[in-house]
Protein backbone atom coordinates (compact mmCIF):
# COMPACT_ATOMS: atom_id res chain seq x y z
CA UNK A 1 0.00 0.00 0.00
CA UNK A 2 2.81 2.38 0.57
CA UNK A 3 4.59 1.72 -2.34
CA UNK A 4 1.25 2.63 -4.29
CA UNK A 5 0.80 6.00 -2.57
CA UNK A 6 4.50 6.45 -3.59
CA UNK A 7 3.84 5.79 -7.01
CA UNK A 8 0.82 8.10 -7.38
CA UNK A 9 2.58 11.23 -5.58
CA UNK A 10 5.60 11.05 -8.24
CA UNK A 11 2.32 10.06 -11.29
CA UNK A 12 1.31 13.28 -9.98
CA UNK A 13 3.92 15.63 -9.76
CA UNK A 14 3.60 19.08 -10.95
CA UNK A 15 5.79 19.87 -14.28
CA UNK A 16 5.74 23.37 -13.46
CA UNK A 17 7.19 22.38 -10.13
CA UNK A 18 9.67 20.17 -11.51
CA UNK A 19 10.91 23.35 -14.33
CA UNK A 20 10.69 25.40 -11.48
CA UNK A 21 13.55 23.01 -9.26
CA UNK A 22 15.47 22.55 -12.19
CA UNK A 23 15.60 26.33 -12.97
CA UNK A 24 16.33 26.89 -8.87
CA UNK A 25 13.58 29.35 -8.35
CA UNK A 26 11.04 29.59 -6.07
CA UNK A 27 7.42 31.25 -6.54
CA UNK A 28 5.90 32.86 -2.76
CA UNK A 29 2.60 34.30 -4.04
CA UNK A 30 -0.05 35.33 -1.95
CA UNK A 31 -0.85 34.36 2.00
CA UNK A 32 2.16 33.71 4.14
CA UNK A 33 0.63 31.01 5.85
CA UNK A 34 2.24 28.11 8.10
CA UNK A 35 1.70 25.70 4.88
CA UNK A 36 3.57 28.27 2.72
CA UNK A 37 6.33 28.14 5.09
CA UNK A 38 6.81 24.19 4.77
CA UNK A 39 6.38 24.06 1.87
CA UNK A 40 8.91 26.66 0.61
CA UNK A 41 11.43 25.68 3.36
CA UNK A 42 11.23 22.12 1.80
CA UNK A 43 11.99 23.59 -1.79
CA UNK A 44 15.33 25.56 -0.03
CA UNK A 45 16.59 23.04 1.30
CA UNK A 46 16.29 20.99 -1.54
CA UNK A 47 17.93 23.50 -3.45
CA UNK A 48 20.32 24.04 -1.48
CA UNK A 49 21.43 20.20 -1.11
CA UNK A 50 21.22 19.87 -4.12
CA UNK A 51 24.02 22.85 -5.08
CA UNK A 52 25.63 26.04 -3.46
CA UNK A 53 24.51 27.49 -7.32
CA UNK A 54 21.97 30.92 -6.58
CA UNK A 55 18.22 30.12 -5.73
CA UNK A 56 15.60 32.87 -7.17
CA UNK A 57 12.52 33.76 -5.21
CA UNK A 58 9.66 35.22 -7.11
CA UNK A 59 7.53 37.27 -4.42
CA UNK A 60 4.13 38.96 -4.60
CA UNK A 61 2.26 38.63 -1.30
CA UNK A 62 -0.15 40.81 0.63
CA UNK A 63 1.74 39.01 3.49
CA UNK A 64 0.35 37.29 6.49
CA UNK A 65 0.87 35.08 9.49
CA UNK A 66 4.33 36.96 10.99
CA UNK A 67 5.65 33.47 12.16
CA UNK A 68 5.65 31.55 8.99
CA UNK A 69 7.59 34.90 7.61
CA UNK A 70 9.72 34.68 10.05
CA UNK A 71 10.24 31.16 9.39
CA UNK A 72 10.79 32.05 5.43
CA UNK A 73 12.93 34.85 6.67
CA UNK A 74 15.20 32.56 8.76
CA UNK A 75 15.06 29.83 5.72
CA UNK A 76 16.57 32.00 3.47
CA UNK A 77 19.27 33.26 5.39
CA UNK A 78 19.65 29.26 6.79
CA UNK A 79 20.55 27.69 3.73
CA UNK A 80 23.84 28.00 2.02
CA UNK A 81 23.41 28.57 -1.46
CA UNK A 82 22.75 31.98 -1.98
CA UNK A 83 19.07 33.75 -2.71
CA UNK A 84 18.10 36.54 -4.73
CA UNK A 85 14.73 38.10 -4.75
CA UNK A 86 12.40 39.24 -6.93
CA UNK A 87 9.38 41.56 -6.00
CA UNK A 88 6.59 41.45 -7.99
CA UNK A 89 3.20 43.19 -7.89
CA UNK A 90 3.53 44.17 -4.18
CA UNK A 91 5.45 43.12 -1.06
CA UNK A 92 3.83 43.63 1.58
CA UNK A 93 3.80 42.89 5.37
CA UNK A 94 4.90 39.50 6.41
CA UNK A 95 6.10 38.96 2.61
CA UNK A 96 8.30 42.21 2.82
CA UNK A 97 9.84 40.86 6.06
CA UNK A 98 11.31 37.73 3.38
CA UNK A 99 11.76 40.48 0.95
CA UNK A 100 14.44 41.78 3.38
CA UNK A 101 15.97 38.38 4.44
CA UNK A 102 18.68 38.65 1.74
CA UNK A 103 21.67 41.13 1.42
CA UNK A 104 20.23 44.58 -0.52
CA UNK A 105 23.03 43.63 -3.47
CA UNK A 106 20.44 40.20 -4.32
CA UNK A 107 16.98 42.27 -3.60
CA UNK A 108 15.46 42.97 -7.11
CA UNK A 109 12.04 44.28 -8.16
CA UNK A 110 9.93 44.81 -11.50
CA UNK A 111 9.32 48.35 -12.33
CA UNK A 112 5.88 48.43 -11.05
CA UNK A 113 6.19 46.64 -7.29
CA UNK A 114 4.90 48.28 -4.74
CA UNK A 115 6.24 47.60 -1.28
CA UNK A 116 4.14 47.99 2.27
CA UNK A 117 5.54 47.77 5.71
CA UNK A 118 3.54 48.67 8.84
CA UNK A 119 3.49 46.97 12.75
CA UNK A 120 2.18 43.64 13.11
CA UNK A 121 -2.02 43.46 14.05
CA UNK A 122 -3.69 41.06 16.68
CA UNK A 123 -6.78 38.99 16.46
CA UNK A 124 -6.55 37.98 20.15
CA UNK A 125 -9.53 37.59 22.17
CA UNK A 126 -10.59 35.83 25.52
CA UNK A 127 -9.53 37.04 28.93
CA UNK A 128 -8.45 40.42 30.14
CA UNK A 129 -5.21 38.49 31.23
CA UNK A 130 -4.70 36.76 27.92
CA UNK A 131 -5.86 40.21 26.14
CA UNK A 132 -2.89 42.44 27.59
CA UNK A 133 -0.52 39.47 27.09
CA UNK A 134 -1.17 39.36 23.48
CA UNK A 135 -0.79 43.18 23.70
CA UNK A 136 2.86 42.77 24.70
CA UNK A 137 3.71 39.98 22.85
CA UNK A 138 2.49 42.41 19.43
CA UNK A 139 4.50 45.40 21.26
CA UNK A 140 7.71 43.02 21.33
CA UNK A 141 6.91 41.88 17.79
CA UNK A 142 6.64 45.09 16.54
CA UNK A 143 10.26 46.22 18.02
CA UNK A 144 11.88 43.00 16.79
CA UNK A 145 10.63 44.05 12.85
CA UNK A 146 11.45 47.35 13.34
CA UNK A 147 15.23 46.31 14.28
CA UNK A 148 15.16 43.97 11.00
CA UNK A 149 13.80 46.49 8.69
CA UNK A 150 16.03 49.23 10.16
CA UNK A 151 19.45 47.04 9.98
CA UNK A 152 18.02 45.72 6.05
CA UNK A 153 17.41 49.51 5.22
CA UNK A 154 20.10 51.46 6.69
CA UNK A 155 17.08 53.69 8.49
CA UNK A 156 17.36 54.71 11.69
CA UNK A 157 15.56 52.88 13.69
CA UNK A 158 13.17 55.97 15.14
CA UNK A 159 12.41 56.44 11.15
CA UNK A 160 11.34 53.03 10.79
CA UNK A 161 9.10 53.08 14.16
CA UNK A 162 7.32 56.62 12.91
CA UNK A 163 7.24 55.00 9.45
CA UNK A 164 5.57 51.74 10.02
CA UNK A 165 3.03 53.34 12.81
CA UNK A 166 0.37 53.50 9.73
CA UNK A 167 0.65 51.80 6.58
CA UNK A 168 3.91 52.88 4.82
CA UNK A 169 3.25 52.76 0.53
CA UNK A 170 7.01 52.89 -1.75
CA UNK A 171 6.53 52.50 -5.44
CA UNK A 172 9.57 50.53 -6.65
CA UNK A 173 11.85 53.63 -7.02
CA UNK A 174 11.10 54.87 -3.25
CA UNK A 175 12.06 51.45 -2.09
CA UNK A 176 15.51 52.08 -3.84
CA UNK A 177 15.57 55.27 -1.70
CA UNK A 178 14.59 54.06 0.94
CA UNK A 179 16.59 51.28 1.17
CA UNK A 180 14.08 48.53 0.93
CA UNK A 181 14.99 47.28 -2.99
CA UNK A 182 18.31 47.35 -4.58
CA UNK A 183 17.74 47.06 -8.02
CA UNK A 184 15.01 47.91 -10.56
CA UNK A 185 15.14 45.03 -13.05
CA UNK A 186 12.77 44.53 -16.61
CA UNK A 187 14.04 40.75 -17.58
CA UNK A 188 15.30 37.98 -16.24
CA UNK A 189 18.44 39.09 -18.50
CA UNK A 190 19.36 41.60 -15.52
CA UNK A 191 19.99 39.01 -12.98
CA UNK A 192 23.00 37.88 -14.53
Amino acid sequence: MPTTTVQSAQSQTDPYLERLFKARAIIISGGIDQELAERVSAQLLALSAESTEPITVYLNSQGGHVEAGDTIHDMIRFVKAPVRIVGTGWVASAGALIYVSVPRERRFCLPNTRFLLHQPAGGGGGTASDIAIEAREILKMRERLNKIFAKATGQPFERIEEDTNRNFWLDAEAAIAYGIAGRIIESANDLD
